[in-house]
């Protein structure tokens, strides 16, 4: 049932409509990790002491507050616990490192932080440090580590939370950073009309039910695994199998011991079942049992969706959307109808067009710009009221991606307008993020960062770069940047080849024509190992 239209908490509110399965649902299984599970009454429980915790150190509505720790049931109760408080909910990228994870602190403002002690991102805040001051770090787990820092244990135990819910529809209940694609991330501000709305458009197209059972192996600091996986299941009533990493074994494990019947992953995700599936066919009759399987975040290779449906039955079903609009792009539920290759139709409540450069919509077949409006739509990026205009135009979210419209409606994406968008495993990343990075050793004159088509990653990052007189091109070097970009920044945007080259094609007013470089790099599929180095 679509929500009515409500300004405040009454019972067609979008906030009540996120929380009915917590009251509704009892002692059913809501989440499932590492053996232990969950019911919907406990997770009704924990978070609204979770809340009351909050409030016992000074956090209150509107305050912004940071969950820099892997996928856990307490990152699910944290976001439970922040919407009840009115609370703003950053996810920040658990690979992301001291110039990445930095920005988002100090941008968002946020007053706390959730983190796991001894954990990656744990020495991440330390070298971070006053670089963004934060007014309190929340350890997850019974033991701190350290004098002053709260527990989650301590948290929990300050108190029980109110019956009422705090914040209203049009409030902002996540704010989700962007992969930086036009250098350093912005915060796209999501409210809890945008989440309710865009998430049950989508999965009621897609048929969740209180009886499915979901395994989620995507991290939840992005909108595929926190919004389709953890909002989709709420909205539902249906069990999370939340895993804190992908692990082919332990999906299929799922689905042959555990009845699991939903599955949805990236790319990257299929390409480890498949492997798998290679070495143990009889595991193709195990996930064979689910019900849906469904892939975004980047293209599938329709090699890959036939080999699937080979090996399991199921025609994976592909989706396309984007943080700061949701998802809306769907192909059909019934099986005949998904088309490889495409983002599908636009799914209820959102509107897609193709146009050009002069905002003119394009006849089929032809490509374009894709514009969407979006029930799922952010209200804003956060504090960045011109990037906001610039985007938003009319209504209408201008995406940065090429697509063309088949006559029958299919939309399919063909890349980025700017070259300078890589989409690598999932991750949109900035090349111009990654320059600067490579730019600042001593040893590089000049540097390009390109994506070349890549069967497992979507994209494969590829450096190519001038080095200065005195210091040849070498494997040593390469090692040495790639080492360089693995110290500063997230371990996905790492070069996995670096290519050294005389010059770089430049156009008549001297700008690198990076063009020019993907059709060489295309046309020699093998690097050359004296200038190049390849990493994990």
């Amino acid at each position: 049932m679509r929500p009515q239209e409500s300004g405040g908490n009454g019972p067609a509110s979008r906030v009540e409509r996120l929380f009915a399965a917590l009251r509704e649902r009892g002692d059913a299984e809501a989440l499932v990790f590492g053996g232990r599970t969950y019911s919907f009454a406990e997770l009704d429980r924990l978070s609204r002491r979770y809340a009351a915790g909050l409030a016992s150190i000074g956090i209150r509505r509107g305050d912004r507050v940071a969950v820099f720790a892997e996928s856990s049931p307490e990152v699910v109760i944290a976001l439970l616990g922040h919407y009840r408080s009115g609370v703003i909910h950053v996810p920040v990228n658990t690979r992301y490192r001291v110039e990445e994870a930095g920005h988002i602190l100090r941008d968002s403002a946020a007053r706390a932080v959730l983190f796991a002690p001894g954990s990656e991102q744990a020495k991440v805040l330390d070298d971070i440090g006053d670089l963004a001051p934060v007014e309190r770090r929340i350890a997850l787990g019974a033991r701190a580590g350290r004098s002053g820092v709260p527990t989650w244990d301590e948290l929990l135990d300050r108190g029980e939370a109110s019956e009422a819910l705090a914040p209203r529809d049009s409030d902002t209940a996540v704010l989700v950073y962007t992969s930086g694609t036009t250098g350093k991330s912005k915060g796209a501000a999501l409210s809890f009309r945008a989440l309710v709305d865009n998430m049950l458009a989508l999965t009621g197209g897609w048929r969740f039910s209180a009886e499915d059972r979901l395994v989620l192996a995507l991290p939840l600091f992005h909108v595929h695994g926190l919004c389709i996986g953890v909002h989709g299941s709420l909205l539902h009533g249906m069990a999370m199998m939340l895993s804190a990493k992908f692990d082919a074994r332990e999906i299929v494990r799922q689905f042959e011991e555990a009845g699991a019947t939903v599955f949805i992953g990236v790319p990257t995700m299929y390409v480890r079942l498949l492997e798998l599936l290679g070495a143990r066919p009889e595991a193709g009759t195990a996930l064979g049992r689910g019900r849906l399987f469904t892939s975004g975040s980047a293209a599938l290779p329709a090699a890959d969706f036939a080999a699937f449906e080979k090996a399991t039955g199921h025609r994976i079903l592909e989706r396309y959307g984007m943080t700061e609009t949701l998802f809306t792009l769907t192909n059909p539920y019934e099986s005949e109808r998904r088309r490889p290759g495409t983002g599908g139709v636009p799914v209820e409540g959102c509107t897609v067009r193709i146009v050009d450069d002069g905002g003119r919509e394009m006849p089929p077949g032809e490509p374009g710009e894709i514009h969407v409006r979006s029930n799922g739509k952010m209200t804003e990026y956060w504090n960045r009221p011109e990037e906001t205009r610039s985007s938003l135009r009319d209504g209408w979210f201008v995406t940065g991606d090429v697509g063309a419209r088949d006559a029958d409606g299919y939309v399919r994406i063909l890349g980025r307008s700017s070259v300078d968008v890589i989409k690598s495993g999932g991750y949109k990343i900035s090349s111009r993020e990654i320059e600067d990075v490579v730019a600042g050793h001593p040893a590089v004159a000049e540097v390009a960062v390109v994506g070349v088509p890549d069967r497992v990653w979507g994209e494969r990052i590829v450096a190519v770069v001038v080095s200065r007189a005195g210091r040849p091109a070498s494997e040593e070097l390469a090692a040495e940047l790639v080492g360089l970009c693995v110290r500063s920044l997230a371990s996905y945007k790492s070069p996995r080849e670096i290519r050294f080259v005389g010059e770089l094609p430049r156009n008549a007013l001297g700008k690198i024509q990076k063009h020019r470089i993907l059709e060489t790099l295309s046309q020699s599929n093998s690097p050359n190992p004296e200038s190049s180095a390849d990493t994990p």
